[in-house]
């Protein structure tokens, strides 16, 4: 690949104006030297999100906010899926509080969700991340990468690192939620951590090789 080429993709847009994400993932990528840029800091407006899977809106998001910078784009679309509820909310995770009435916020997420699930037993739930990068938007081979941890929903919040769902989500074979874990471990091993390491790799073999 040409120094021009490369130069190019040491800086990629991250299509997300969440915060928290842009920490975990500016971490994970690190070892590529490359730097992630919020689209919101581009002034780049959020793209519509019409579809059902989680791939479908990654990849949505990535070709229009490499579009819209003109620079190489990556997309997180991520959620939680709970069995109880037939895998829901899926998609719609992120606005899942506003159904009751909530302002959306992650606060107000877990709130949310603890209520409905007051008298269910099976707390069994996954949280799912995919990740879909672009060179340019009209990129034929998007890298995706999917990553899944499972565990199951606590009865209160437990923790106070991360982000979202963590403080609800006790992981069994660790014996904690994500917020309880150290943020390394947590990186590690959460359904973000799993799709930027699957990521990186493909990265790696197909753009920095």
């Amino acid at each position: 690949m040409s120094s021009a080429a490369l130069n190019t993709l040491k800086r990629i847009v991250l299509a997300s104006n969440n915060q928290g994400k842009l920490a975990e993932l500016q971490a994970m990528f690190a070892p590529l030297g490359v730097e992630l840029v919020r689209q919101g800091d581009l002034q780049i407006s959020e793209a519509e999100e019409p579809f059902h899977t989680f791939v479908e809106n990654a990849l949505a998001k990535a070709r229009h906010a490499s579009r819209e910078s003109g620079l190489p784009a990556v997309a997180d679309d991520a959620g939680l899926c709970v069995d109880a509820f037939g895998g829901l909310p899926g998609v719609q995770t992120a606005y899942y509080a506003t159904q009751f009435g909530y302002e959306k916020s992650d606060d107000n997420n877990v709130r949310a969700l603890l209520e409905q699930m007051a008298n269910i037993d099976n707390r069994r739930a996954a949280l799912v991340s995919t990740l879909v990068a672009v060179r340019h938007p009209d990129d034929p081979e998007p890298l995706i990468a999917v990553g899944r941890a499972v565990g199951e929903i606590t009865r209160t919040p437990v923790g106070s690192n991360g982000f979202g769902f963590d403080p609800i989500m006790f992981i069994p074979r660790f014996g904690k939620t994500f917020a309880e874990l150290p943020v390394e471990m947590k990186n590690a091993n959460s359904h973000r951590g799993q799709a930027a390491q699957q990521m990186l790799a493909l990265m790696r073999e197909r753009w920095f090789a």
